[in-house]
């Protein structure tokens, strides 16, 4: 899952895909309504990938915490994020239980289930197996299939 086109814009309700760039803005398309528009430098963006978590030890990446979801609600949706603040706050600890909730407020968990739910509909959620690294041969093994170079006799003058 790439996390880099997909943005978030302050003051803009949903997610954005980027689309292209031009000379002085970024084309998007919301994920909700599909319209398009140039979104300029001076609103605030963020790209998915950047965002984490507070949590009770090292913050926790965005991707990782919809991975988290994504897992346990078995590839099905979230709860609405309207719901009570009660019910957020005890459905966000199920799915993330070292959160901090002194700093990741229920706005912050209402958005994060918005925005899984949109993720989700849209198919964006994909998860590829992590590749294992490839097994390296022991030297003894290239040793034995290289070949020694013969050196030319040097003529002297």
């Amino acid at each position: 899952m790439d996390l880099t086109k997909i943005l978030s814009i302050s003051g803009k309700p949903g997610l954005f895909k980027v689309i292209s760039q031009a000379k002085n803005a970024v084309i998007v398309e919301s994920l909700t309504d599909q319209k398009r528009f140039p979104a300029f430098g001076n609103e605030k963006m963020s790209s998915l990938e950047e965002i984490s978590v507070f949590t009770t030890g090292e913050d926790l990446p965005l991707k990782d915490v919809l991975k988290q979801m994504f897992e346990k609600l078995q590839q099905k949706e979230a709860i609405d994020p309207k719901s009570t603040d009660k019910k957020l706050s005890e459905f966000f600890y199920e799915m993330v239980p070292s959160y901090d909730p002194g700093r990741v407020y229920v706005s912050d968990i209402r958005k994060i289930v918005n925005w899984y739910n949109l993720l989700l509909t849209h198919n964006l959620l994909e998860f590829p197996e992590e590749e294992k690294p490839q097994e390296v041969k022991p030297p003894e093994e290239k040793a034995e299939k290289e070949k020694p170079v013969k050196e030319k006799p040097v003529k002297k003058k």
